[in-house]
């Protein structure tokens, strides 16, 4: 008996220490971000002091910087033309990487795994690498400063890592269901959207999540392949370090504003992104 309360306590400990860790982990992510919304209350001044004041006054004239209180710049295009392209984008890869996963795994090709290295492949070439070409390519087809540009290259960017997920979801639906499905004369379309989707709506959710944030933080293609009309929110973001200095109420003040429309998405489908991605677990 005080042999079991031993393991006991024991066991109770461990969990809190482990606990605890927990605690501490998720602190250390969080700091950065608390810190960088309390900067954005802050006026230059006190933001620019080193350590900052943690003390200072705050006022929101950061947050009115971002809409252009002073220079009458709005940052509603850039961030139109960012959710644009990261939602068609999104949807883009959907279309393309279900079907990739339904043949790689329910319905499985010779070679699927040599298929699927080949698609985690092409992740290994640096962005850089292949910036001269596509901007050229941009350039001799009429498409620099164009969103449908930014559409088709984030959908080639994500297909990749959206095909490995939604493959290691879609080996989780039971056989059985797509077998009674055929024989009842269902074809393939009617398969993927009333069978496959709602039982893997979970991982379906956690691609999209996934490839949506990709899409909306993309800096480098977006930088250099748009301007005026086609410009991104992270470009509308690098506007504030000027050859003035660098004003961190102003630019902490953006990025929270950048932030807020994924870290909404994120607290919206935080349910169905923690399922998908236990779904695709090893069992």
């Amino acid at each position: 008996m005080a042999t079991t309360t031993s393991e006991g306590l024991t066991m109770r400990r461990r969990r809190g220490a482990l606990g605890l860790l927990a605690w501490l982990c998720g602190s250390l992510f969080f700091l950065p971000v608390a810190w960088m919304v309390l900067t954005s209350l802050h006026r230059e001044s006190d933001a620019a002091t080193n350590p900052p004041s943690l003390g200072a006054p705050l006022t929101l004239q950061g947050y009115k910087e971002f809409f252009g209180a002073s220079t009458g710049v709005s940052p509603w295009p850039p961030l139109i033309n960012s959710f644009s392209a990261s939602l068609m984008s999104t949807l883009l890869v959907l279309v393309l990487a279900i079907p990739a996963a339904y043949a790689l795994s329910i319905k499985p090709v010779r070679k699927w795994s040599d298929a699927m290295f080949f698609f985690l492949s092409t992740k290994m070439l640096p962005v850089v690498a292949g910036l001269l070409p596509v901007y050229l390519i941009a350039q001799n087809a009429g498409l620099l400063d164009n969103v449908a540009l930014l559409v088709v290259l984030y959908t080639s960017m994500n297909l990749p890592i959206a095909v490995w997920m939604m493959r290691s979801f879609l080996a989780e639906v039971p056989v059985e269901i797509l077998e009674a499905a055929s024989i009842d004369g269902a074809g393939l379309p009617t398969v993927l959207v009333r069978i496959v989707a709602p039982v893997v709506a979970p991982g379906i959710a956690a691609t999209s999540l996934i490839c949506f944030i990709f899409s909306w933080n993309e800096l480098l293609f977006a930088r250099v392949l748009t301007g005026v009309v086609a410009g991104t929110a992270p470009v509308f973001l690098t506007g504030f370090v000027t050859s003035q200095g660098l004003f961190l109420a102003k630019v902490c003040a953006a990025a929270v504003c950048i932030s807020l429309p994924v870290l909404i998405a994120g607290f919206a489908a935080q349910d169905k992104l923690v399922q998908g991605l236990s779904l695709g677990a090893v069992k």
